[in-house]
């Protein structure tokens, strides 16, 4: 079986778990639920704390898991990330006290508290800086004004818990993260459990794409049809049908979900009619 870590917690355990579901994979019942075996598909999910996802990866515990690429980096486990998930997106960034701003060179000496050493103190060393970093569990907000730092370094979403605290973020993003599946490198499976990797792969990637388009259908005068193709190009062509008349075609085509509106614009514009929007609940392109 192929033996998969999942996130038991955080902004990450509930997307990742509507994800599996969603390519077909076994939900779990309860929150205290740490095994779940799958037999129909082939697979063990491990509800792990998303941070020790991947030490139990880059150690052979399990064969592949899903976290952040910010916890990836700070774990410092090597990896091969197979599939970038798209949801948990954010930005790791330095943040200091608004109105005292700063730059990268004047962090030479300072002290900088965070939940993530090793991936701010890396940073860091690439960039010639040399300063105090300072490890804390969580609450780093908070560090400035109780005198523990300068600076501190953060997953920062929205920037409002930083604006709360009077902070500000300064410089360049450290890094940008997402939620991905990763392995170990060079991760050598079994015939079947290789094949089941490729499955998994294969159906998280086709409900990614699903998130992403719609399915249009529409009607066209043959005389404006390729105007209205060129409007919906599809991935590889839009299927395109007579109509018992003659005069018209039906058509449908993949459209990206977010131009959807757009496009629908576009071909009533343009002549067409009977203009239907599909969701999309799982393909494969």
């Amino acid at each position: 079986m192929l033996r998969i870590a999942v996130p038991n917690k955080g902004a990450l355990s509930e997307p990742a778990a509507e994800l599996l579901q969603e390519a077909g994979y076994r939900r779990r019942g309860h929150q205290k639920e740490l095994v779940l075996v799958d037999e129909d598909n082939g697979v063990e999910l491990f509800f792990l704390r998303p941070r020790d996802i991947a030490v139990y990866v880059g150690s052979g515990t399990v064969d592949v898991g899903v976290t952040g690429q910010d916890m990836l980096a700070d774990s410092r486990t090597p990896a091969d990330v197979l599939l970038e998930l798209g949801f948990a997106r954010s930005t790791f960034r330095f943040a200091a006290p608004s109105g005292q701003a700063r730059d990268l060179a004047s962090l030479e000496g300072a002290r900088i508290a965070t939940s993530y050493e090793h991936l701010v103190g890396d940073y860091l060393v690439s960039r010639g800086v040399s300063a105090q970093v300072v490890h804390l569990d969580g609450a780093v907000e908070s560090s400035i004004r109780l005198g523990v730092a300068e600076v501190i370094a953060d997953v920062v979403e929205t920037g409002t818990t930083l604006r709360q605290a009077g902070l500000e973020t300064f410089g360049e993003p450290i890094m940008t993260s997402q939620a991905v599946l990763f392995s170990r490198p060079g991760l050598t499976l079994e015939t079947a459990a290789q094949h089941t990797l490729e499955v998994l792969i294969r159906r998280l990637r086709s409900v990614l794409v699903a998130r992403e388009f719609v399915l249009i259908d529409y009607d066209i005068p043959q005389e404006k049809l390729e105007a209205a193709v060129s409007i919906t190009p599809g991935f590889q062509a839009p299927t395109v049908s007579p109509l018992h008349d003659g005069a018209w075609s039906a058509v449908r085509s993949m459209v990206e979900r977010r131009q959807v509106n757009k496009v629908l614009d576009d071909l009533y514009d343009v002549g067409a009619r009977a203009i239907l929007v599909t969701a999309i609940q799982a393909c494969r392109v």
